[in-house]
């Protein structure tokens, strides 16, 4: 590779990926550790997003980004929740150039090598608009979820996809990457009005964009492993319902 092309191809590569995990309080679990798996793809990026914590959060992530030339961290003065966070996450990504975004859970049950696995999908396969990770439990893959979870989440699938219209095994997994384009920019350029189901929302923002369910696809994860200290009280489950169908009679 000449000078002109390895400039070119460097260009590139910092423009690549951008991968968004919001913290809210995640001071104790926090593992910077993964935070560095993610970067060994030199075309990395990660945007550390601190939803208004009120440990010491903000000051643990000011030092990672001290550590990582390639991590950014956007602090939220107040707490504005998961899906916000996310969103303000998504947007700094953007406008740093990057042409694939993510994001993923703070707590890591889905681990760095199965997100390099969700970022390849796309890069291997330009047609495709989205890669969603999914939590299926089959023979040959390590997936530990409680079965109160596991049978609740097979519930709010099938209600999620009446909504959508289109088949999804898995709406919530926190391991998510997108192709940047023009449907992607008009479905952050709001605020979700969702809390608890903005991943179905945001699904929901880029079919109703533009974006054909052919070019989303779900890629089934080899490892998942919930994680203790989950933000999750008891009662969001039914505030997520509640949440799917205000969103189902929008859609209508």
């Amino acid at each position: 590779m000449d000078a002109p092309d390895a400039i070119a191809h460097e260009r590139h590569v910092k423009n690549d990926v951008t991968i968004v995990i919001p913290c809210f309080n995640e001071e104790a679990r926090f593992n910077p550790a993964h935070v560095a798996a993610l970067l060994r793809d030199p075309a990395a990026t990660v945007v550390l997003v601190d939803d208004g914590s009120t440990d010491g959060t903000l000051a643990m992530l000011r030092s990672i980004e001290r550590s990582h030339e390639r991590v950014r961290v956007q602090a939220l003065a107040t707490n504005a929740g998961k899906a916000e966070a996310v969103r303000a996450g998504l947007l700094v990504a953007i406008a740093g150039g990057a042409t694939l975004v993510g994001y993923l859970d703070a707590d890591f049950a889905a681990p760095p090598s199965e997100m390099a696995r969700i970022v390849s999908t796309l890069r291997e396969s330009p047609a495709l608009a989205a890669a969603l990770g999914s939590r299926v439990a089959m023979l040959g893959r390590d997936i530990e979820r409680s079965a109160t979870r596991h049978y609740l989440g097979r519930v709010f699938a099938t209600a999620a996809s009446m909504v959508l219209g289109i088949a999804v095994y898995d709406t919530q997994c926190g391991a998510k990457v997108f192709r940047v384009d023009d449907v992607v920019r008009r479905a952050l350029a709001q605020p979700f009005t969702t809390r608890w189901v903005f991943d179905v929302e945001l699904l929901d923002r880029l079919l109703r964009g533009g974006t054909s369910s052919a070019a989303i696809v779900e890629v089934p994860l080899l490892v998942w492993r919930d994680v203790a200290g989950s933000k999750l009280a008891p009662w969001a489950a039914a505030r997520a319902a509640a949440d799917l169908v205000r969103l189902a009679a929008r859609r209508r």
